[in-house]
């Protein structure tokens, strides 16, 4: 059935794509930091998984880790990009250097990192999927989205420039760009302030971490002929802002 790599597999949407993915009987490859939630996962999951605890800023580590991946799980056949995050939401001029850095190298030079460590075999194969993880917070600007956005922008146009460069083999890329999703991000993104990051979707019903793996899943398993360019998708509680008038 192939082997699925999967980034941030230790909770949230990376954990669910971990899930959704062990139901279809799939080898599972999963990075993330927190080993004791990823030993706990792959003891529920009756896959064979190989654990990888690694900090992707890492740069020497993650290399050494994809390049030493057991002979069963050498061949990836899916790479769910997933890791990621936001940190704080203050404007411009006030948004902390080290969050954007963070953020940078978290998004943005981890992820290409991890595409061209895997992506070589698929070539070499003529085989294999990427799927990366965007938001609509990369077509979409708002407040204090400064640097979060511009790293998802980022990661849609090295999405489309991968399927240019892959015009001719059969490796297919997909950026899924979702909306908001009802997981430990905004945790994250507030340094722990659970009062601050509940009110993020209070009152309404946002998107859920299973709701993503399963359109993560869908695409991978759409006919070889078919690749989802980009994908974007929202809970029906979430819409379009207006624009930002600044009334004299």
């Amino acid at each position: 059935m192939g082997v699925v790599f999967i980034t941030g597999a230790s909770s949230g949407i990376g954990e669910a794509c971990a899930r959704a993915f062990a139901e279809r009987g799939r080898s599972l490859v999963l990075l993330g930091r927190r080993t004791e939630r990823m030993e706990a996962l792959a003891k529920e999951l009756a896959v064979p998984t190989h654990l990888v605890t690694v900090d992707l800023r890492d740069h020497a580590a993650l290399a050494s880790a994809c390049e030493t991946l057991p002979q069963a799980f050498a061949e990836v056949d899916v790479l769910v990009n997933n890791a990621g995050l936001a940190l704080g939401m203050e404007k411009a001029t006030s948004a902390s250097l080290d969050d954007w850095d963070t953020m940078i190298d978290t998004n943005v030079t981890a992820l290409v990192h991890v595409v061209r460590h895997v992506l070589p075999g698929m070539v070499a194969r003529n085989r294999g999927h990427i799927v990366n993880m965007g938001s609509v917070a990369g077509t979409y600007p708002y407040p204090g989205g400064n640097v979060y956005g511009a790293t998802k922008a980022f990661v849609e146009q090295f999405s489309l420039n991968l399927r240019a460069d892959l015009a001719g083999t059969r490796v297919r890329v997909t950026n899924l760009e979702p909306g908001m999703v009802e997981t430990e991000f905004s945790q994250v993104r507030f340094k722990g302030d659970a009062e601050k990051a509940a009110s993020v979707y209070r009152g309404l019903e946002a998107l859920t971490a299973a709701d993503i793996a399963e359109v993560v899943r869908f695409c991978t398993e759409l006919p070889e002929r078919v690749n989802v360019n980009r994908l974007e998708l929202m809970s029906v509680a979430q819409s379009f802002a207006g624009f930002t008038l600044d009334r004299k």
